[in-house]
């Protein structure tokens, strides 16, 4: 049992070897850009995205908020902010909220390249030029997954999803590039018009709760591979500050589909490696107070596993040191909140976010 546990920590390894972040832009002469901004009742994080872009250097060609119903201040945040707002129509049959906004967005946008933003996300001075620059070498879609910003000691009760999610897509193996990542991060995702508009854009993924997995496939079908990075320095979010039951309710709208969605031997090894963090826990737990080898084995597997997640949630997100010390905690409530998402998402087929009802099948 003692080997099958270390084989499945060192499968974290292989899962979570790289995770490279856009490196900084050597040019300032870059394609127009077009921010496109889906937002509903977002007037607590708006304001400082908006912040941040008006910041970019050089500057970006429009930033476009797309407000979707919402009935709060982010109409008036948007246009304070000096962004172009878009009210969006209703809502047609089939679609949900963001991709229908995000959609609309681009139709209206004129630059060349597309940079669709979460309204709760913020870059860098440099973040936008970064990003362009990295997408520029390789063409096809770029997806960054923000950095994780927290203020509170229950934001870091999702750590597991974090890493899971990133994890999740394939990207970061030890494989490195030879494996193609398998959906965009919802996001931060920049995109060429062109290749967006040869692929169908947002319309492929009209009715999905996730939307990063049907883009991801899109592109991936018209030969044009999706990269995934991580944000660190250059763009960041903070996902919930509105609370706990919030963080659950956000967690628990998608997850278990999107778990789904994973190819069936990359869903195995992720899998495998919170079993063995399950297992290892519980026999430490059973054995610490034994003095014999058993035991300080067992405990000796459980610093590893604390000492891995450590490693892994220093790159994405400021998460300090008890979630990774205290790694059975954050691995309970990963558990908890995926039931939920199953039972929500499978069983019932419908959720509810931010006061509207999602069908999820």
């Amino acid at each position: 049992m003692i080997a099958l546990a270390l084989l499945f920590c060192l499968l974290g390894l292989l899962l979570f070897w790289r995770v490279p972040v856009p490196k900084r832009a050597r040019s300032k002469h870059e394609p127009s850009v077009s921010v496109v901004i889906p937002a509903r009742n977002e007037e607590r994080s708006l304001g400082r995205l908006l912040a941040s872009l008006a910041r970019q250097e050089p500057p970006v060609a429009e930033v476009i908020v797309v407000d979707d119903d919402s009935v709060d201040s982010t109409a008036r945040i948007a246009v304070e902010g000096g962004a172009v707002l878009l009210r969006s129509r209703p809502l047609p049959a089939g679609w949900t909220g963001k991709p229908w906004a995000c959609w609309q967005g681009a139709e209206r946008a004129r630059g060349e390249r597309l940079l669709f933003l979460d309204a709760d996300t913020w870059l860098e001075p440099h973040g936008v030029a970064d990003i362009v620059e990295e997408h520029g070498e390789r063409g096809g879609p770029l997806s960054v997954q923000p950095y994780h910003c927290m203020s509170r000691a229950y934001e870091r009760l999702g750590a597991l999803f974090n890493l899971i999610t990133m994890m999740g897509l394939g990207a970061f193996t030890i494989a490195g590039d030879r494996l193609p990542a398998r959906a965009a991060f919802g996001p931060c995702v920049m995109t060429s018009r062109e290749d967006y508009c040869r692929v169908g854009g947002h319309e492929r993924a009209a009715g999905a709760v996730l939307e990063g997995f049907p883009l991801g496939r899109a592109y991936s079908s018209n030969g044009l591979p999706l990269r995934c990075l991580g944000g660190r320095g250059c763009v960041s979010f903070r996902m919930y500050p509105g609370g706990l039951r919030e963080m659950v309710d956000g967690l628990a709208k998608g997850f278990a589909t999107g778990a789904g969605a994973i190819p069936c031997w990359l869903l195995v090894a992720v899998v495998a490696w919170v079993t063995g963090a399950v297992s290892t826990t519980r026999h430490a737990l059973a054995l610490s107070a034994g003095t014999g080898v058993e035991s300080t084995a067992w405990l000796a597997v459980a610093a590893l596993y604390a000492g891995q997640m450590r490693w892994m949630l220093t790159r994405v997100g400021n998460y300090g040191w008890w979630p990774a010390v205290l790694f059975p905690i954050p691995i309970a409530f990963f558990i908890g909140v995926f039931v939920l998402s199953f039972f929500r998402t499978t069983l019932r087929k419908h959720v509810s976010w931010k006061g509207r009802a999602v069908r999820t099948g």
